[in-house]
């Protein structure tokens, strides 16, 4: 039987908005007034507090937390001699306290297990112990994970889809930073705060200070502090929790001008102390040479002493030491200053860097006391291959206005549909009526809902699109030509072919007496309209005007470009369909390269590339090199979309016919 506080849900799998939790187990764990209030008292240190009487459901609880996330154990003797030995080389277990009445009995069973800190017999002795230890862990912040991303330089390295995750991550902080503010930002944020604290007076209090006294100019004292907004900041970055980062907006923004007001005037180096498992240690090993993102703000020390001093002791970590080279002269976009002045903690000498900053690995050694030393410098914006796309991708999304559907575009852009159409439903109910802003809202939607099979929903969002923009519009406004371009695509779908080609004819005349012959927006009618030829086996047409569209998207797009990317998928679609296997796969395999290096790695349209490769290899007889691709399409399409989405229905279908055909 597990028991809950009133503010903790029994669910196995319910949300912790911070990294750190607090489990105790004690078949009495509420049997006692003193426990009850201590229980009270503890969720001041550590917000979150699971309480369990069973040592089964408390096995089963910690199990299930990710194991980037860290639990402080709270056990008395007879439960923690059942359960640590079960759980003390999990990942996500941080610490653990032995809370008994017999000290010298639980001695001897309690030193094998390192993570063990303390045998606690009072309860005040015990809130003290776990109070000092997670101060020491919070302001040390060795304990936890960094949210890296690595990535090549190397085109014909980059496979591992996270080149694309850093790009978009970059573009979302670049579209935060845009965004125009609003009077609800702190209130919204504050909102939220106090339904996750509820039942933490401590806490709340200190919401309640932010909610009356927070101005823009204390934004890093607000952030040093140890309280609230760095707790859930630092973990909504982490796992990329969007709406917790989209309500946090104001303060990153803050936090930013901050930074680049008092940006260090000239070159230093920073260090950082940090505890890391073999295989992330591995990782940045093997990845010497490359950059590395850090998708949070960065806290480090111009003391090198300070930062040696570690948080724990630990046999499952290496002790690792970040030390960092960064000129200020040489990157302008992502700034970083020395806060020690307006920092809660004025004596800790800490230089903060900006949420996204970049790093070249320069050197990873042991030295002689067994110290991994990481040595990084800070990359200047013209140093990795990845700056003409990121550049690209960044003017296209501002040319929209920084607000809520500009927003969305982004998440739509990384394949998060689900978070996208939640933010353009919010710009719709913001809109009114008679707005101009109405067509954009439907028209995201409709991109939104075919994307997720509802072809339906999707055509009526851009008929009713389509309608507004027609009262206001001259007949040769380019704007027209999205609406009937994604009209036609949707009719593709539903078969009706004779309507599609008319929906891209009329977009591409529009696009044609716009822009001319040789603009991106051409190419996607272009690209469109051989879709409709390939349906129709009219091969030869088909793959001519892919190739037209292919030469105007290399010529106007970075070469790492998406479109790029869809371009080459294609024609490897007809030449499969041509029979011509080998220049199939040529062209498959650089869709898939650059998608894998622009996209993130759950994209869908990654999913796709793998698909067209799996029937390219199917087609030929390889059968197992067929199926490794399918597996992989599903995979990311089961992450991305519905479970009755249509490309998910169809490969599994592929699946099992190549299945039945190995057999």
């Amino acid at each position: 039987m597990t028991s809950a506080t009133t503010t903790t849900s029994s669910a196995l799998h319910d949300s912790n908005l911070e990294t750190f939790s607090l489990v105790w187990l004690d078949s009495s764990v509420n049997d006692s007034q003193e426990n009850l209030h201590t229980q009270q008292q503890l969720r001041t240190i550590i917000n979150h507090l699971r309480i369990f009487d069973n040592s089964h459901n408390c096995e089963n609880y910690i199990r299930s937390v990710s194991n980037h996330d860290r639990i402080v154990i709270i056990a008395s003797g007879v439960s923690g001699r059942l359960l640590v030995p079960r759980i003390h080389n999990l990942r996500q277990v941080c610490s653990i306290y032995v809370y008994c009445m017999d000290r010298k009995t639980n001695a001897q069973w309690t030193k094998k297990f390192t993570k063990i800190q303390a045998i606690i017999i009072k309860s005040d002795d015990l809130l003290n112990q776990i109070q000092h230890d997670q101060i020491k862990r919070i302001k040390k912040k060795d304990d936890e994970v960094l949210p890296i991303n690595i990535f090549n330089t190397d085109q014909g390295q980059s496979t591992t889809g996270l080149n694309g995750q850093f790009v978009h991550s970059q573009l979302l902080i670049d579209c935060l930073l845009r965004m125009k503010p609003s009077e609800y930002e702190q209130k919204d944020l504050v909102s939220l705060c106090k339904e996750e604290y509820k039942g933490n007076p401590h806490e709340l209090s200190i919401i309640n200070d932010f909610e009356k006294n927070y101005t823009s100019f204390r934004a890093i004292w607000w952030y040093t502090r140890q309280s609230f907004l760095y707790r859930l900041l630092n973990k909504a970055l982490r796992v990329q929790n969007i709406d917790l980062i989209y309500l946090f907006r104001f303060f990153i923004r803050d936090l930013y001008r901050q930074l680049l007001e008092y940006q260090c005037s000239s070159s230093i180096r920073a260090y950082r102390g940090q505890l890391m498992f073999h295989d992330e240690l591995q990782l940045l090993k093997s990845s010497i040479g490359k950059y590395i993102s850090i998708n949070s703000f960065f806290s480090t020390s111009l003391n090198r002493d300070l930062a040696l001093v570690f948080s724990r002791d630990s046999d499952q970590c290496e002790k690792v030491l970040f030390e960092i080279n960064a000129n200020p002269q040489i990157n302008d976009e992502k700034p970083f200053a020395n806060i020690s002045t307006f920092s809660y903690y004025p004596d800790e000498s800490e230089v903060l860097f900006m949420l996204g900053s970049i790093f070249r690995l320069v050197k990873v050694y042991c030295n002689e006391n067994h110290l991994w030393i990481i040595h990084m410098t800070l990359a200047s914006g013209n140093d990795y291959d990845l700056k003409p796309i990121l550049e690209h991708m960044k003017n296209q999304h501002s040319q929209d206005n920084t607000d809520l559907l500009s927003f969305g575009h982004v998440l739509r852009d990384m394949g998060k549909f689900r978070e996208a159409e939640n933010y353009y439903r919010q710009s719709l109910n913001l809109v009114p009526t008679d707005s101009q802003e109405l067509g954009r809202c439907y028209h995201a939607l409709g991109i939104i809902a075919y994307e997720k099979g509802d072809y339906e929903s999707s055509l009526n969002w851009h008929k009713n699109a389509l309608e507004i923009k027609l009262r206001s519009l001259k007949s040769d406004d380019p704007h027209l030509a999205n609406s009937y371009n994604s009209i036609g695509t949707i009719y593709e779908k539903k078969q009706d072919y004779t309507r599609a080609l008319q929906s891209f004819h009329k977009s591409l005349i529009i696009l044609q007496q716009a822009f001319g012959d040789d603009h991106p927006k051409v190419a996607i009618c272009l690209n469109n309209i051989a879709g409709i030829y390939q349906t129709e086996k009219k091969y030869n047409e088909a793959l001519e005007y892919n190739q037209k569209a292919l030469n105007i998207r290399e010529k106007h797009l970075p070469a790492d470009h998406p479109d790029v990317g869809a371009s080459h998928s294609n024609i490897g679609i007809i030449y499969r369909c041509l029979g011509n296997y080998d220049l199939a796969l040529k062209h498959h395999n650089q869709s898939l390269d650059i998608h894998r290096k622009t996209l993130p790695p759950q994209h869908p349209q990654i999913a796709s590339t793998l698909n067209n490769l799996g029937l390219v290899y199917e087609d030929k007889g390889e059968l197992q090199q067929a199926l490794n691709n399918y597996e992989k399409a599903v995979f990311i399409y089961r992450r991305a979309l519905p479970s009755t989405h249509p490309n998910i229905i169809k490969t599994e279908q592929f699946i099992q016919r190549v299945l039945s055909k190995i057999k």
